[in-house]
């Protein structure tokens, strides 16, 4: 069936793969929806108590909110109950604010990375994707997305590295990657 321009049908967008810019492009996507005056929430699954660049910028947009959940960054092997439920809990967040249709606009940034460690199972993602209110739209971020998700999503941008200065032992930079 063909949508028409008075018709409106929430997308679902994934960006993934090893390269800079999944979450980046995320909060770009999110800026704009909230400069239409869509009602957006960004929900991150990793970032926690940290300060960083787009906290400070996002408290100044109206119509956007963003909640850092996460305990911070944790390695798979590193990985402990408390982060598990830490993951868990910013789930049952996400998963209540995304079928609460207060929103037009859901971020779910680094998703794909718990569902890749396993915190929570990549079904459950897939069954509120089927699930979710019509009109939401959702972006979902991070590395690894499983091909559920992907075959779920009706876009899928992959980041791709070709060179990173990390590798050339630059650190992170303020205003470029925090």
């Amino acid at each position: 069936m063909k949508t028409t321009s008075e018709e409106h049908r929430g997308l679902i967008l994934v960006n993934t793969g090893n390269g800079k810019g999944k979450t980046t492009a995320a909060l770009g996507a999110a800026l704009r929806a909230a400069g239409q005056g869509l009602r957006v929430i960004i929900i991150q699954f990793i970032k926690g108590a940290w300060k960083y660049g787009e906290l400070e910028s996002i408290r100044h947009v109206p119509n956007l909110e963003i909640h850092p959940l996460g305990l911070g960054m944790v390695k798979r092997h590193e990985s402990s109950d408390k982060d598990r439920e830490q993951a868990r809990s910013a789930w049952e967040t996400a998963r209540s604010k995304v079928m609460s249709g207060d929103y037009d606009l859901v971020v779910l940034d680094e998703i794909h990375l718990i569902v890749d460690y396993g915190f929570i199972g990549e079904e459950e993602v897939v069954e509120l994707l089927k699930n979710k209110p019509s009109s939401v739209n959702l972006i979902l971020t991070g590395r690894r997305a499983p091909q559920t998700i992907m075959d779920a999503a009706d876009t899928v941008t992959e980041m791709r590295e070709v060179k990173h200065h990390h590798k050339q032992g630059i650190k992170a930079q303020r205003g470029i990657e925090f």
